[in-house]
Protein backbone atom coordinates (compact mmCIF):
# COMPACT_ATOMS: atom_id res chain seq x y z
CA UNK A 1 0.00 0.00 0.00
CA UNK A 2 1.83 3.04 -1.24
CA UNK A 3 1.48 6.22 0.74
CA UNK A 4 -0.21 8.10 -2.09
CA UNK A 5 -2.70 5.29 -2.65
CA UNK A 6 -3.81 4.65 0.92
CA UNK A 7 -7.15 6.33 1.62
CA UNK A 8 -9.01 5.40 4.80
CA UNK A 9 -11.49 8.30 5.08
CA UNK A 10 -14.04 9.35 2.45
CA UNK A 11 -17.23 11.40 2.53
CA UNK A 12 -19.72 10.54 -0.21
CA UNK A 13 -23.15 11.77 -1.26
CA UNK A 14 -25.70 9.05 -2.01
CA UNK A 15 -29.08 9.35 -3.70
CA UNK A 16 -31.45 6.47 -4.28
CA UNK A 17 -33.77 6.17 -7.24
CA UNK A 18 -37.30 7.53 -7.11
CA UNK A 19 -40.22 5.15 -7.56
CA UNK A 20 -42.12 5.03 -10.81
CA UNK A 21 -45.67 6.38 -10.96
CA UNK A 22 -48.64 4.06 -11.20
CA UNK A 23 -50.63 4.02 -14.45
CA UNK A 24 -54.13 5.53 -14.80
CA UNK A 25 -54.92 3.61 -17.95
CA UNK A 26 -58.48 2.41 -18.76
CA UNK A 27 -58.91 -0.64 -20.94
CA UNK A 28 -60.08 0.13 -24.48
CA UNK A 29 -60.25 -1.84 -27.74
CA UNK A 30 -62.47 -1.94 -30.81
CA UNK A 31 -65.04 -4.10 -29.03
CA UNK A 32 -64.82 -2.49 -25.59
CA UNK A 33 -65.48 1.22 -25.31
CA UNK A 34 -65.74 1.51 -21.53
CA UNK A 35 -63.43 -1.09 -20.03
CA UNK A 36 -62.34 -1.09 -16.45
CA UNK A 37 -59.05 0.17 -15.00
CA UNK A 38 -55.95 -1.82 -15.93
CA UNK A 39 -53.11 0.49 -14.94
CA UNK A 40 -50.02 -1.27 -13.59
CA UNK A 41 -47.76 -0.36 -10.68
CA UNK A 42 -44.62 1.70 -10.99
CA UNK A 43 -41.23 0.14 -10.45
CA UNK A 44 -39.17 0.55 -7.29
CA UNK A 45 -36.30 3.00 -7.32
CA UNK A 46 -32.80 1.63 -7.08
CA UNK A 47 -31.05 1.13 -3.73
CA UNK A 48 -27.56 2.30 -2.84
CA UNK A 49 -25.89 -0.81 -1.39
CA UNK A 50 -22.56 -1.25 0.38
CA UNK A 51 -20.83 -4.58 -0.22
CA UNK A 52 -17.71 -5.89 1.46
CA UNK A 53 -14.98 -7.07 -0.89
CA UNK A 54 -11.70 -8.78 -0.08
CA UNK A 55 -10.26 -7.40 -3.33
CA UNK A 56 -10.04 -3.87 -1.92
CA UNK A 57 -7.54 -2.61 0.66
CA UNK A 58 -8.29 1.12 0.65
CA UNK A 59 -11.07 3.56 -0.24
CA UNK A 60 -9.11 5.23 -3.02
CA UNK A 61 -11.64 4.13 -5.65
CA UNK A 62 -14.22 6.38 -3.93
CA UNK A 63 -11.95 9.39 -3.49
CA UNK A 64 -12.88 10.84 -6.88
CA UNK A 65 -16.36 9.28 -7.18
CA UNK A 66 -18.14 10.89 -4.26
CA UNK A 67 -21.58 11.23 -5.85
CA UNK A 68 -23.43 7.91 -6.04
CA UNK A 69 -26.82 7.91 -7.80
CA UNK A 70 -29.06 4.86 -8.23
CA UNK A 71 -31.48 4.44 -11.13
CA UNK A 72 -35.10 5.63 -11.08
CA UNK A 73 -38.00 3.21 -11.36
CA UNK A 74 -40.14 3.25 -14.51
CA UNK A 75 -43.86 4.02 -14.49
CA UNK A 76 -46.54 1.38 -14.84
CA UNK A 77 -48.40 0.83 -18.09
CA UNK A 78 -51.59 -0.69 -19.48
CA UNK A 79 -52.68 -4.26 -19.07
CA UNK A 80 -51.53 -4.12 -15.44
CA UNK A 81 -47.91 -4.13 -16.54
CA UNK A 82 -45.44 -3.26 -13.81
CA UNK A 83 -42.75 -0.71 -14.42
CA UNK A 84 -39.10 -1.75 -14.44
CA UNK A 85 -37.23 -1.40 -11.17
CA UNK A 86 -34.42 1.15 -11.00
CA UNK A 87 -30.87 -0.12 -11.18
CA UNK A 88 -29.26 -0.67 -7.78
CA UNK A 89 -25.91 1.02 -7.23
CA UNK A 90 -23.48 -1.28 -5.43
CA UNK A 91 -20.45 0.25 -3.71
CA UNK A 92 -17.65 -2.22 -3.06
CA UNK A 93 -15.65 -1.37 0.07
CA UNK A 94 -12.83 -3.12 1.93
CA UNK A 95 -13.72 -5.43 4.79
CA UNK A 96 -13.48 -3.38 7.96
CA UNK A 97 -15.28 -0.28 6.66
CA UNK A 98 -17.37 1.62 9.20
CA UNK A 99 -20.10 4.03 8.07
CA UNK A 100 -21.30 7.16 9.89
CA UNK A 101 -23.94 9.76 9.11
CA UNK A 102 -22.09 12.88 7.96
CA UNK A 103 -24.60 15.28 9.53
CA UNK A 104 -25.23 13.73 12.94
CA UNK A 105 -22.17 11.48 13.37
CA UNK A 106 -24.45 8.52 14.15
CA UNK A 107 -23.01 5.04 13.55
CA UNK A 108 -24.82 3.33 10.66
CA UNK A 109 -23.15 -0.01 9.91
CA UNK A 110 -19.94 -2.00 9.95
CA UNK A 111 -18.91 -4.11 6.93
CA UNK A 112 -16.54 -6.86 8.10
CA UNK A 113 -17.12 -9.88 5.84
CA UNK A 114 -16.52 -10.51 2.16
CA UNK A 115 -19.83 -10.34 0.29
CA UNK A 116 -21.69 -8.75 3.21
CA UNK A 117 -24.26 -6.22 1.98
CA UNK A 118 -26.06 -3.33 3.62
CA UNK A 119 -28.71 -1.09 2.05
CA UNK A 120 -27.36 2.37 2.73
CA UNK A 121 -30.19 4.31 1.06
CA UNK A 122 -33.47 2.64 0.08
CA UNK A 123 -35.08 3.40 -3.24
CA UNK A 124 -38.54 4.93 -3.37
CA UNK A 125 -41.49 2.56 -3.68
CA UNK A 126 -43.38 2.52 -6.93
CA UNK A 127 -46.92 3.92 -6.98
CA UNK A 128 -49.93 1.67 -7.36
CA UNK A 129 -51.92 1.75 -10.59
CA UNK A 130 -55.61 2.62 -10.75
CA UNK A 131 -56.49 -1.07 -10.89
CA UNK A 132 -55.95 -1.21 -7.11
CA UNK A 133 -58.50 1.55 -6.44
CA UNK A 134 -61.56 0.11 -8.19
CA UNK A 135 -64.64 -0.23 -5.99
CA UNK A 136 -68.31 -0.98 -6.45
CA UNK A 137 -69.11 2.73 -6.42
CA UNK A 138 -66.06 3.85 -8.39
CA UNK A 139 -65.53 1.30 -11.11
CA UNK A 140 -63.34 3.50 -13.33
CA UNK A 141 -60.92 5.38 -11.06
CA UNK A 142 -58.92 7.91 -13.05
CA UNK A 143 -56.16 8.35 -10.52
CA UNK A 144 -53.09 6.41 -9.38
CA UNK A 145 -50.34 6.76 -6.84
CA UNK A 146 -47.17 8.66 -7.66
CA UNK A 147 -43.88 7.00 -6.84
CA UNK A 148 -42.02 7.83 -3.65
CA UNK A 149 -39.29 10.43 -4.06
CA UNK A 150 -35.58 9.69 -4.00
CA UNK A 151 -33.73 9.73 -0.69
CA UNK A 152 -30.49 11.67 -0.29
CA UNK A 153 -27.87 11.04 2.35
CA UNK A 154 -24.28 12.05 2.97
CA UNK A 155 -22.17 9.48 4.79
CA UNK A 156 -18.60 9.12 6.01
CA UNK A 157 -16.71 5.90 5.32
CA UNK A 158 -13.84 5.02 7.63
CA UNK A 159 -11.56 2.06 7.14
CA UNK A 160 -10.38 0.15 10.19
CA UNK A 161 -8.01 -2.53 8.97
CA UNK A 162 -8.50 -6.12 10.05
CA UNK A 163 -5.45 -7.60 11.77
CA UNK A 164 -4.65 -10.02 14.59
CA UNK A 165 -1.89 -7.99 16.19
CA UNK A 166 -1.19 -4.26 16.07
CA UNK A 167 2.21 -2.64 16.54
CA UNK A 168 2.33 0.34 18.90
CA UNK A 169 5.37 2.45 19.59
CA UNK A 170 7.17 5.74 19.22
CA UNK A 171 8.72 6.74 15.88
CA UNK A 172 11.81 4.72 14.93
CA UNK A 173 11.04 1.99 17.46
CA UNK A 174 11.63 -0.73 14.85
CA UNK A 175 8.02 -1.53 13.98
CA UNK A 176 8.43 -1.38 10.21
CA UNK A 177 11.70 -3.29 10.39
CA UNK A 178 10.05 -6.13 12.31
CA UNK A 179 7.15 -6.23 9.85
CA UNK A 180 9.56 -6.46 6.90
CA UNK A 181 11.43 -9.33 8.57
CA UNK A 182 8.50 -11.53 9.61
CA UNK A 183 6.33 -10.91 6.51
CA UNK A 184 6.57 -10.09 2.82
CA UNK A 185 5.48 -6.48 3.40
CA UNK A 186 7.85 -3.79 2.12
CA UNK A 187 7.28 -0.71 4.26
CA UNK A 188 9.50 2.32 3.87
CA UNK A 189 12.34 2.19 6.39
CA UNK A 190 14.64 5.13 7.13
CA UNK A 191 16.58 6.60 10.04
CA UNK A 192 14.36 9.65 10.52
CA UNK A 193 11.16 9.96 12.60
CA UNK A 194 7.75 9.42 11.02
CA UNK A 195 9.06 7.24 8.21
CA UNK A 196 5.76 5.35 8.29
CA UNK A 197 3.03 7.69 7.06
CA UNK A 198 0.27 5.14 6.44
CA UNK A 199 -0.63 1.78 8.04
CA UNK A 200 1.02 -1.32 6.60
CA UNK A 201 -0.29 -4.87 6.72
CA UNK A 202 1.76 -8.05 6.59
CA UNK A 203 0.87 -11.75 6.70
CA UNK A 204 3.23 -13.52 9.09
CA UNK A 205 3.90 -17.16 8.25
CA UNK A 206 3.88 -19.52 11.22
CA UNK A 207 4.48 -23.21 11.68
CA UNK A 208 2.45 -25.85 9.82
CA UNK A 209 1.31 -23.39 7.13
CA UNK A 210 -0.45 -21.24 9.69
CA UNK A 211 -0.39 -17.46 9.55
CA UNK A 212 -1.65 -14.30 11.21
CA UNK A 213 -1.96 -10.66 10.16
CA UNK A 214 0.20 -7.91 11.65
CA UNK A 215 -0.59 -4.19 11.31
CA UNK A 216 1.93 -1.39 11.61
CA UNK A 217 0.65 2.17 12.19
CA UNK A 218 2.61 5.45 12.23
CA UNK A 219 4.48 6.17 15.44
CA UNK A 220 2.74 7.74 18.42
CA UNK A 221 4.25 10.64 20.35
CA UNK A 222 3.33 12.12 23.70
CA UNK A 223 0.40 14.46 23.23
CA UNK A 224 -1.09 12.52 20.32
CA UNK A 225 -4.51 12.74 21.97
CA UNK A 226 -4.28 16.54 21.56
CA UNK A 227 -3.51 16.20 17.85
CA UNK A 228 0.29 16.00 17.85
CA UNK A 229 2.01 13.74 15.36
CA UNK A 230 0.37 11.25 13.01
CA UNK A 231 -0.51 8.33 15.26
CA UNK A 232 -3.85 9.64 16.55
CA UNK A 233 -5.37 9.64 13.08
CA UNK A 234 -4.52 5.98 12.56
CA UNK A 235 -5.28 4.64 16.03
CA UNK A 236 -8.66 3.43 14.78
CA UNK A 237 -6.81 0.77 12.78
CA UNK A 238 -5.83 -1.11 15.94
CA UNK A 239 -9.34 -1.15 17.43
CA UNK A 240 -10.01 -4.48 15.71
CA UNK A 241 -6.74 -6.12 16.75
CA UNK A 242 -6.88 -9.06 19.12
CA UNK A 243 -3.67 -8.08 20.90
CA UNK A 244 -1.33 -5.08 20.93
CA UNK A 245 2.44 -5.42 20.58
CA UNK A 246 4.21 -2.50 22.24
CA UNK A 247 7.71 -1.91 20.86
CA UNK A 248 10.34 0.12 22.73
CA UNK A 249 14.04 0.31 21.78
CA UNK A 250 16.61 -1.02 24.23
CA UNK A 251 18.48 2.31 24.18
CA UNK A 252 15.51 4.23 25.63
CA UNK A 253 16.16 6.29 28.74
CA UNK A 254 13.19 4.89 30.68
CA UNK A 255 11.35 1.92 29.18
CA UNK A 256 8.66 1.83 31.88
CA UNK A 257 7.89 5.52 31.43
CA UNK A 258 7.62 5.23 27.65
CA UNK A 259 5.31 2.25 28.04
CA UNK A 260 3.06 4.27 30.37
CA UNK A 261 3.01 7.19 27.92
CA UNK A 262 1.91 4.94 25.06
CA UNK A 263 -0.72 3.30 27.23
CA UNK A 264 -2.05 6.68 28.34
CA UNK A 265 -2.40 7.92 24.76
CA UNK A 266 -4.40 4.82 23.85
CA UNK A 267 -6.60 5.32 26.90
CA UNK A 268 -7.37 8.91 25.98
CA UNK A 269 -8.29 7.92 22.45
CA UNK A 270 -10.47 4.93 23.40
CA UNK A 271 -10.54 3.43 26.92
CA UNK A 272 -11.47 0.04 25.45
CA UNK A 273 -7.99 -0.28 23.91
CA UNK A 274 -6.50 -0.59 27.39
CA UNK A 275 -8.44 -3.80 27.97
CA UNK A 276 -6.69 -5.59 25.10
CA UNK A 277 -3.97 -8.13 25.80
CA UNK A 278 -0.55 -6.49 25.65
CA UNK A 279 2.92 -7.80 24.80
CA UNK A 280 6.08 -5.74 25.18
CA UNK A 281 8.96 -6.22 22.74
CA UNK A 282 12.31 -4.62 23.55
CA UNK A 283 13.87 -3.97 20.14
CA UNK A 284 17.44 -3.40 18.95
CA UNK A 285 18.80 -5.88 21.51
CA UNK A 286 21.72 -6.93 19.31
CA UNK A 287 23.73 -4.29 21.20
CA UNK A 288 23.07 -6.02 24.57
CA UNK A 289 24.79 -8.97 26.21
CA UNK A 290 23.18 -11.47 28.58
CA UNK A 291 24.21 -9.55 31.69
CA UNK A 292 22.71 -6.29 30.46
CA UNK A 293 19.46 -8.05 29.56
CA UNK A 294 19.17 -9.53 33.05
CA UNK A 295 19.76 -6.13 34.63
CA UNK A 296 17.22 -4.51 32.33
CA UNK A 297 14.47 -6.96 33.36
CA UNK A 298 14.28 -5.23 36.75
CA UNK A 299 13.37 -1.95 35.04
CA UNK A 300 10.51 -3.29 32.92
CA UNK A 301 6.77 -2.68 33.54
CA UNK A 302 5.06 -5.24 35.73
CA UNK A 303 2.39 -7.73 34.63
CA UNK A 304 3.37 -7.49 30.94
CA UNK A 305 4.86 -10.36 28.94
CA UNK A 306 8.20 -9.16 27.57
CA UNK A 307 10.42 -10.44 24.78
CA UNK A 308 13.89 -9.13 23.84
CA UNK A 309 14.31 -9.12 20.07
CA UNK A 310 16.54 -7.89 17.27
CA UNK A 311 15.04 -7.70 13.80
CA UNK A 312 18.50 -7.40 12.25
CA UNK A 313 20.02 -10.57 13.76
CA UNK A 314 16.75 -12.47 14.28
CA UNK A 315 17.27 -12.69 18.03
CA UNK A 316 14.04 -13.57 19.84
CA UNK A 317 11.85 -13.26 16.73
CA UNK A 318 10.79 -16.92 16.85
CA UNK A 319 9.92 -16.64 20.54
CA UNK A 320 7.88 -13.52 19.78
CA UNK A 321 5.90 -15.30 17.04
CA UNK A 322 5.23 -18.22 19.40
CA UNK A 323 3.92 -15.86 22.08
CA UNK A 324 1.75 -13.93 19.61
CA UNK A 325 0.24 -17.14 18.21
CA UNK A 326 -0.53 -18.36 21.71
CA UNK A 327 -2.25 -15.12 22.71
CA UNK A 328 -4.33 -14.54 19.57
CA UNK A 329 -5.79 -18.05 19.86
CA UNK A 330 -7.01 -17.55 23.41
CA UNK A 331 -10.77 -17.31 23.58
CA UNK A 332 -10.55 -14.36 25.98
CA UNK A 333 -8.56 -12.29 23.44
CA UNK A 334 -10.91 -12.78 20.51
CA UNK A 335 -13.00 -9.75 19.58
CA UNK A 336 -16.69 -10.60 19.47
CA UNK A 337 -18.11 -7.14 18.84
CA UNK A 338 -16.74 -3.63 18.64
CA UNK A 339 -18.64 -0.72 20.16
CA UNK A 340 -18.39 2.05 17.59
CA UNK A 341 -18.83 5.40 19.24
CA UNK A 342 -20.65 8.17 17.34
CA UNK A 343 -18.36 10.39 15.31
CA UNK A 344 -17.97 13.97 16.45
CA UNK A 345 -19.16 16.38 13.75
CA UNK A 346 -17.97 19.92 14.35
CA UNK A 347 -20.91 22.35 14.17
CA UNK A 348 -20.81 25.31 11.83
CA UNK A 349 -20.46 28.39 14.01
CA UNK A 350 -22.95 31.09 13.27
CA UNK A 351 -21.50 34.46 12.48
CA UNK A 352 -21.66 36.92 15.33
CA UNK A 353 -23.49 39.95 14.07
CA UNK A 354 -21.82 42.13 16.64
CA UNK A 355 -18.50 41.61 14.90
CA UNK A 356 -19.90 43.45 11.89
CA UNK A 357 -21.32 46.47 13.75
CA UNK A 358 -19.08 49.38 12.93
CA UNK A 359 -19.01 52.50 15.03
CA UNK A 360 -20.57 55.56 13.44
CA UNK A 361 -18.07 58.16 12.45
CA UNK A 362 -18.61 61.76 13.46
CA UNK A 363 -17.37 63.06 10.14
CA UNK A 364 -19.74 63.33 7.22
CA UNK A 365 -19.62 60.61 4.61
CA UNK A 366 -17.30 61.31 1.73
CA UNK A 367 -18.96 62.49 -1.45
CA UNK A 368 -18.61 59.61 -3.91
CA UNK A 369 -20.15 61.41 -6.88
CA UNK A 370 -16.72 62.45 -8.10
CA UNK A 371 -15.87 58.78 -8.70
CA UNK A 372 -18.84 58.23 -11.01
CA UNK A 373 -17.83 56.57 -14.27
CA UNK A 374 -14.39 55.55 -13.00
CA UNK A 375 -13.50 51.84 -13.06
CA UNK A 376 -12.04 50.05 -10.06
CA UNK A 377 -8.75 49.63 -11.86
CA UNK A 378 -8.44 53.41 -12.19
CA UNK A 379 -8.89 54.19 -8.51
Amino acid sequence: MAGSNFVDYVKIFCRSGKGGAGSKHLYRDKLTQKGGPDGGDGGRGGHVILRGSKDYWTLIHLKYARHIHAGDGEGGSQSRSFGKEGEDKIIDVPCGTVVYDAETGEFICDITNDGEEFILVKGGRGGQGNWHFRTATNQTPRFAQPGEPAVERTVILQLKVLADVGLVGFPNAGKSTLLSVVSAAKPEIADYPFTTLVPNLGIVQYRDNKSFVMADIPGIIEGAAEGKGLGLRFLRHIERNSILLFMIPADSNDIAHEFDVLLNELKQYNPELVDKQRILAITKCDMLDDQMIEEMKNLLPENVQTVFISSVTGMGVSDLKDLIWKEINKESNKIVEINHRPMYIAPIDELDEEEFDFEEEDEEDEDLSKYKGIGWDEL
